[in-house]
């Protein structure tokens, strides 16, 4: 360390060059680098990069949600789909997954963290790596094949299998809240809809199907809690379980027009489903096994109780074997109200896989042109020399608005159909092992409820954010992840026999899978409750629930208010200081921008009477004078309202 000689310092002792030396050396640190020790949260020391993005203003809306969190320095894209947490988002997410630990715990769940590489191998035995999967797939050095995990049922399930040997070692409930990746062939929408994601991921074992229920309905009410917590509305809807498995599930939803879900619900009962979930099934038939109404003259097949249909669609579709090719006739146009013009209506293909599963046909929804191949596959089949003996098949389904033909329509068939060998046709105009008409159709708003009969479809865009599956034997079976339980005796329902029993079987554990989509959930409430000022978050997922912003030259005056905001160590506010160089009218539109459920304003309501202004744009724009001896009792009622 060399010290120059100055003619400030004069002549001076070794001792007195380090003092000088330490008080130069600190104030010009604070100079090149202002970050504070005092122990206070100011924004001078938290890297916020605002700025640098251009405000994009579409007439007569609010601005885009998604650039909203990039303006207010939540985050940066990095490549399709893919995304940088920024301090600022890097809080709201953890603040979610604080929320998240506290209602996985009421439920005694533990957390762990598994790796986000699996093998395709383990997914080829659940049978879930099909060609065309979303999945990342990659290999080593040495050949062998692994896959990002888009989730973990394989790899819990065989956790699960090596550790778990009796039912005495169950229910076990474990989560873990990692990143999951997808190869989404048109990432969109920011984090509604990328290729690498924060999800939370819940897994339960149970030894019997009763216990197994209890558990799903122990979770879907801390569900229900943890989205009270945001104060958000949401729906609860019905779903479809898909390539997940199982045959119970519900999904969790925000509306939104972003929503790429549309949800159903009735104006009359407590009906709420998503369209994915249709089954096909229209009204219950008579005892004879046609339509409960009289073909009416002149109304094209229809009865007087039911909507009025305009023409006929046609949908078409192949199984996956291409021999059997699928027709649904719909009503291509109905009157709902004889006031309005005819609307026109759409095939349902939920609708038509869940009537050709019923039907024993496997479907392949995701074929061009079905006709052509089917019939391309035909004309070679006939060319062969040593026939397949499996019949070619034409399996007709009839929506209960239209008439069934007595004979098999051949449009858009051939003519020469019958020269490449026999044909079977069959039709369909009730759901398989019921009295039900088809339903063909996808739901519009302002059709009649088919439950209560009383009240009207509305249907809606929504963001799905939770979901919940009950696996049962799914995975457990595939995977041979089973438990010992002792024998049932008679009469007993448990499952598990009477402690003299000593006779015991390997049974397949009980499953079940809790989603949570935590980035999704950052954008999809920063989209509902964002304004034309800017974000607007809950307290429970605010970076910090209130921000303190001095005019110009009162920046000790907001230290004290901040201190006597934070001064509460059994429930003390998430606070920040706003200390930066800058004209308050800068700091509040920041303020705005970012979102922070509560504002407060030392300015020159202080100077004359030690008094403050507090916003709140999440009840209804409050903006209040406070007294400064009872500042922290309001906030405290303002953010328990929010």
């Amino acid at each position: 360390m060399t010290f120059i000689r100055s003619p400030i310092f004069g002549h001076v002792t070794s001792i007195h060059k380090k003092i000088i030396y330490q008080k130069v050396s600190d104030q010009n640190i604070r100079r090149i680098c202002p970050y504070h020790t005092d122990g206070r949260a100011r924004i001078s020391s938290f890297w916020i990069p605002t700025g640098g993005v251009s405000k994009r203003i579409v007439e007569g809306q609010k601005e885009d949600a998604h650039d909203l969190l990039i303006r207010g320095g939540f985050l940066r894209q990095a490549y399709s789909g893919i995304f940088h947490m920024l301090p600022l988002g890097l809080r709201v997410q953890e603040k979610l997954e604080k929320l998240i630990d506290t209602h996985m715990c009421s439920l005694g769940a533990s957390k762990l963290s598994l790796s986000s590489i699996s093998s395709q191998e383990l997914w080829e035995k659940s049978g879930r790596l099909k060609e065309g999967s979303e999945i990342f797939k990659f290999k080593d050095r040495k050949e062998s094949r692994y896959l990002l995990a888009p989730t973990h049922e394989e790899e819990v399930t065989a956790l699960a299998a090596g550790l778990v040997k009796s039912y005495r070692d169950l229910p076990l409930r474990v989560y873990q809240i990692s990143r999951k990746y997808r190869d989404e062939p048109r990432p969109r929408q920011g984090l509604l809809r990328g290729r690498e994601f924060i999800m939370k991921d819940l897994y339960t074992f149970d030894s019997s199907p009763r216990e197994a229920s209890e558990t799903y309905e122990s979770v879907r009410r801390a569900y229900s809690q943890l989205f009270d917590e945001l104060r958000i509305p949401y729906l609860i809807a019905a779903a479809d379980s898909g390539n997940m498995g199982g045959n119970l599930s519900h999904e969790f939803h925000f509306l939104s027009s972003k929503g790429e879900d549309t949800i159903v619900t009735c104006s009359h009962c407590d009906q709420v489903y998503n369209v994915e979930l249709a089954d096909g099934k229209a009204a219950s038939f008579g005892s004879t096994g046609h339509p409960c109404i009289d073909f009416e003259p002149g109304t094209l097949g229809l009865g007087s109780k039911q909507a009025a249909a305009i023409s006929t669609g046609l949908w078409i579709g192949i199984s996956k074997d291409k021999r059997t090719l699928v027709r649904g006739w719909y009503p291509k146009y109905l009157i709902q109200d004889p006031s309005k013009e005819p609307t026109e209506r759409q095939a349902n293909s939920h609708a038509l896989k869940a009537i050709t599963n019923a039907a024993g046909v496997d479907i392949n929804s995701g074929v061009e042109d079905p006709l052509k191949q089917w019939l391309e596959h035909i004309k070679r089949e006939s060319t062969l020399d040593t026939p397949t003996h499996q019949p070619i098949r034409v399996l007709d389904l009839y929506d209960s608005k239209v008439k069934a033909y007595k004979q098999p329509p051949m449009s858009g068939l051939p003519q020469e159909l019958g020269a490449f060998g026999h044909i079977e046709f069959s039709m369909l105009d009730q759901f398989p092992g019921t009295k039900n008409g088809l339903n063909l159709v996808e739901t519009q708003g302002g059709d009649k409820c088919p439950r209560c009969e009383q009240g009207i479809l509305q249907t809606q865009n929504a963001v799905e954010l939770g979901h919940t599956f009950y696996l049962g034997t799914r995975y457990s079976t595939a995977l041979q992840a089973s438990v010992a339980i002792d024998s049932s005796t008679p009469g007993d329902s448990s499952g598990h026999s009477h402690p003299h029993s000593k006779t015991t079987q390997l049974v397949p554990m009980q499953m079940g899978c809790y989603g949570i989509g935590v980035s999704r959930m950052v954008a999809a409430v920063a989209d509902v409750l964002a304004d034309s000022k800017g974000l607007n978050w809950p307290k429970a997922m605010a970076p910090y629930e209130v921000v303190v912003v001095p005019a110009n030259g009162l920046d000790a005056e907001a230290e004290k208010v901040y201190d006597a905001l934070t001064s509460d160590t059994t429930a003390p506010i998430d606070a920040v200081l706003d200390d930066r160089d800058k004209q308050l009218g800068w700091k509040l539109g920041d303020a705005d921008l970012i979102g922070y459920p509560v504002i407060v304003v030392v300015g020159k309501g202080w100077r004359s009477r030690q008094a403050v202004e507090v916003q709140c744009r999440r009840l209804d724009g409050l903006r209040e004078e406070v007294p400064f001896k009872s500042l922290l009792a309001f906030v405290s009622s303002l953010l328990d309202k929010i």
